[in-house]
């Protein structure tokens, strides 16, 4: 059974780190581009960040650029999210997803994790 399952996630002070990580069973994530998106209570999902295959190219929402920083080891069958300064507006529950190519758009996606509460509160 294919699975991806995040981790990571939790509650952290504004300014403060997080990061989250997506973990595959039942396929080998390196045939796989990798987003992440995350949904705040009331909103729509939207795309975070996404990587290639290989980890060459990468992309960001830019809400988070500059912020947050995606990355994959492939050997371990894993994808990572380091989310650096911040914010209320973080706030979400946050789902990584397996497709065919590097998007922001849920569509390409094809797998997807359950999701991590990520909270930003003081």
């Amino acid at each position: 059974q294919l699975q991806l399952v995040e981790s990571g996630g939790g509650l952290v002070q504004p300014g403060g780190s997080l990061r989250l990580s997506c973990a595959a069973s039942g396929f080998t994530l390196d045939y796989y581009a990798i987003g992440w998106f995350r949904q705040a209570p009331g909103k729509e999902r939207e795309g975070v960040s996404s990587i290639t295959r290989t980890g060459g190219s990468t992309k960001y929402a830019d809400s988070v650029k500059g912020r947050f920083t995606i990355s994959r080891d492939n050997a371990k069958s894993t994808v990572y999210l380091q989310m650096n300064s911040l914010k209320p507006e973080d706030t979400a529950i946050y789902y990584c997803a397996a497709g065919p190519i590097r998007s922001l758009q849920e569509a390409h996606y094809d797998y997807w994790g359950q999701g991590t509460q990520v909270t930003v509160s003081s």
